[in-house]
């Protein structure tokens, strides 16, 4: 049996959709899963611990970092920076190791031109009213943040037809079931089969 390499995920989706909640549970219930823990100069938020939830770096460190090609892919939201490890994602994929990355839709069109192969997931909430009340209830941003948060929703659905996959978190059982199954159909793709079973079909001709 060869080795393969891992597959890279990218899963976007707008804020207060349950996006992180969903990761969390699809990593801890998928063996060969990891998400990526992107830097960003975002403040950190009660209960976030560096180096777990994000790696918190100032402005400067941020921009130094771009100028040493550090980044995967990189994108201002809000007017906070938010970036992808290069080396970290490399040294998992090498591993065979699956990587999740939780990123916006304008790092997952980084990402597919750098990683054609990657397989990207968009998962959607139920209703605009619905999520408002997420995001009051969450209670991590000012009103106005929230507006635009909103706001950019409309723009991000515009971008859903970039996505190889769907995914409505109505209910988040079925939804972590749909995640998982798309984990579970991608390890399946014949160009990762014929490169662990190279040795098998070779016997088989």
């Amino acid at each position: 049996m060869n080795k393969t390499t891992g597959n890279l995920f990218v899963i976007a989706a707008p804020s207060g959709t349950g996006k992180t909640s969903l990761v969390k549970a699809l990593v801890e219930s998928t063996p060969t899963l990891s998400v990526s823990v992107s830097h960003t100069t975002r403040p950190k938020r009660p209960g976030e611990t560096d180096g777990i939830n994000y790696h918190f770096v100032t402005e400067k460190e941020f921009h130094q970092m771009i100028e040493h090609g550090d980044f995967l892919e990189h994108a201002t939201i809000f007017k906070n920076l938010y970036g992808t490890s290069r080396k970290w994602v490399a040294e998992k994929l090498e591993q065979g190791i699956d990587v999740i990355l939780e990123i916006d839709w304008q790092g997952s069109q980084q990402i597919k031109k750098l990683f054609p192969d990657s397989i990207s997931i968009f998962i959607l909430p139920p209703s605009m009213e619905a999520l408002s009340e997420r995001l009051h209830k969450r209670n991590q941003d000012k009103p106005e943040i929230i507006t635009q948060r909103l706001a950019d929703v409309r723009i991000a659905i515009q971008h859903v037809p970039e996505f190889d996959y769907v995914v409505m978190n109505e209910d988040f059982d079925h939804a972590l079931v749909d995640l998982k199954t798309i984990v579970a159909a991608s390890r399946l793709r014949q160009k990762r089969q014929c490169q662990k079973f190279a040795g098998q079909l070779k016997n088989l001709v």
